[in-house]
């Protein structure tokens, strides 16, 4: 049953090379690691009153490599690190299909990325708006699962340099280093960005508010920018 819209804004996150460090097919906590600039985005967005939702393919599950049970331990330690930031994952959605996989869960689905099956999910169970979201992703299939599903799109990470020469179906709206940067374009094109940056300031530092808390500097050449 579809709850009502809700209009507080939000952020859609990728999890592996996003929200935390690449390390394929892992589901074992104690080698998670946030990703460079994650931990001050969690703090600058939460601070700014921003849901924070988790939208990840994990084929893992298809493959076999790991189970549904395991992946939840991941989803309760990530829960509990943006809790100790002073953030809350309000949903934590994972796609656990691929066709060519071993077990059940090898079909042709609607919520593995660049479907935006997980944003309509949230849309249906936690009332998010996406004219009022973003996703930030590092490839080009977080960016087109953003597009189609509605929200504002920021890719984060190496592939973020030649951005500018995707098709532009996969061309984000902005290109930007990491999740810290991608926070700071996102507060300063909604215009949230005073109140955040005054909370976070002293446990941020200058990375958050300093030479790179201002959107332009922090974007990668060719990408369009927040003046």
């Amino acid at each position: 049953m579809a709850v009502m819209p809700d209009d507080r804004r939000t952020v859609f996150l990728d999890k592996d090379g996003t929200l935390i460090d690449d390390l394929p097919y892992n589901v074992d906590p104690r080698r998670v690691r946030f990703a460079p600039g994650a931990r001050e985005a969690v703090r600058l967005l939460s601070r700014a009153g921003y849901r924070l939702i988790v939208a990840t393919n994990q084929a893992g599950i298809a493959r076999g490599y790991f189970t549904e049970t395991e992946l939840r331990a991941v989803e309760r330690h990530l829960t509990a690190e943006v809790e100790a930031l002073g953030g809350r994952l309000d949903g934590f959605y994972f796609c656990p299909h691929l066709p060519d996989g071993v077990n059940e869960f090898a079909i042709e689905c609607e919520c593995r990325k660049p479907e935006p099956g997980m944003i309509r999910r949230a849309v249906e169970e936690l009332g998010v708006r996406p004219e009022r979201a973003w996703f930030v992703g590092d490839t080009w299939m977080d960016v087109l699962a953003g597009r189609r599903g509605g929200c504002r799109t920021i890719m984060v990470g190496p592939e973020a340099r030649d951005a500018h020469a995707l098709p532009a179906d996969r061309r984000p709206d902005f290109a930007v280093r990491d999740m810290l940067d991608a926070a700071n374009v996102i507060l300063t094109a909604d215009g949230t960005a005073d109140g955040a940056a005054e909370g976070a300031a002293g446990d941020v530092g200058a990375s958050a508010v300093g030479g790179r808390g201002h959107a332009d500097a922090a974007t990668y050449p060719d990408a369009e920018v927040v003046a």
